[in-house]
């Protein structure tokens, strides 16, 4: 009888069932932002199909792609220069010299509280000003080319923002491991090198991906310097066909751009903060 009775099955818990969900204001509201979402998706598809001219697509595909590279190239060679700047630029907001420190900051105050389409004006409009000093020096025969005047302006703006990034990252570093590397006798750069910046880049991991998402639709300004990026090929087209899906089809092709992007960066961010998870 004891056998049995320690052998017998547990009796099962009945869960009360759930209750039922009311058709609440804000459930309504919500249901009916999704419903118009919806219809405005399946709109824009319908008149994309509806619209699809076989001679237009195949006439100008060839310059969407070319200005796609344009666009591409151009975000990823500021982005990288961006970078190689705003470590001096770090350094020079970190640092106890006044003087140092408050250079540093007028020249991130100024990129990041004035309009990039400002900045990219100064300068390919306000470099012309001083040809022949530029000529006498030997780089006018870089600035007087639009591509690289957006080059310089995209640099420069996305230093400053990639400065703040790294600074408020390193910050969040806590004291305790500068003071455990100089308690073992190691030197303040290799403790920033391979213990503070490994960590810092963990933080700043998240925020670097949003800026290179913002260069990416902010890279659209440089149609109005005469670069042929994805913009300037879609202004070009739609020039010439009048035709409104050539705003669409950029603004789709940017889409795509941007959502690969994205999930590119949330891989490289689980890779590489796998060690954290518990």
């Amino acid at each position: 009888m004891t056998q049995t009775f320690i052998n017998a099955p547990a009796p099962t818990t009945m869960r009360p069932p759930a209750p039922p969900r009311r058709w609440t204001k804000p459930r309504i509201i919500g249901n009916g932002l999704v419903a118009l979402w919806a219809a405005l998706i399946l709109g824009l598809v319908f008149y994309l199909y509806t619209a699809w001219d076989p001679e237009v697509i195949g006439k100008y595909a060839p310059s969407y792609w070319a200005g796609l590279k344009t666009t591409i190239g151009l975000v990823t060679a500021s982005i990288i220069l961006g970078a190689i700047l705003s470590v001096p630029v770090v350094l020079g907001r970190l640092s106890k010299n006044r003087i140092i420190a408050s250079i540093a900051y007028g020249y991130v105050y100024f990129f990041r509280g004035t309009p990039l389409i400002a900045q990219v004006f100064l300068i390919y409009y306000g470099l012309g000003s001083f040809k022949p000093f530029l000529e006498a020096i030997g780089l006018w025969v870089f600035l007087r080319e639009a591509w690289y005047c957006a080059l310089l302006a995209f640099s420069l703006n996305t230093a400053a923002y990639q400065a703040e990034i790294l600074r408020g990252a390193i910050r969040s570093v806590p004291l305790g491991q500068w003071e455990g590397a100089a308690s073992l006798g190691v030197s303040k750069f290799v403790t920033f090198r391979k213990v503070i910046l490994p960590q810092a880049l963990i933080v700043a991991l998240r925020p670097y991906g949003n800026e290179v998402i913002l260069m990416i639709k902010g890279s659209a300004i440089v149609a109005l310097i005469t670069v042929y990026d994805l913009m300037g090929y879609t202004r070009l087209a739609y020039s010439r066909t009048f035709d409104f899906q050539a705003y669409l089809w950029a603004a789709i092709i940017y889409l795509i751009l941007v959502e690969i992007l994205r999930h590119v960066w949330d891989w490289m961010e689980r890779r590489i903060t796998r060690h954290l998870i518990r």
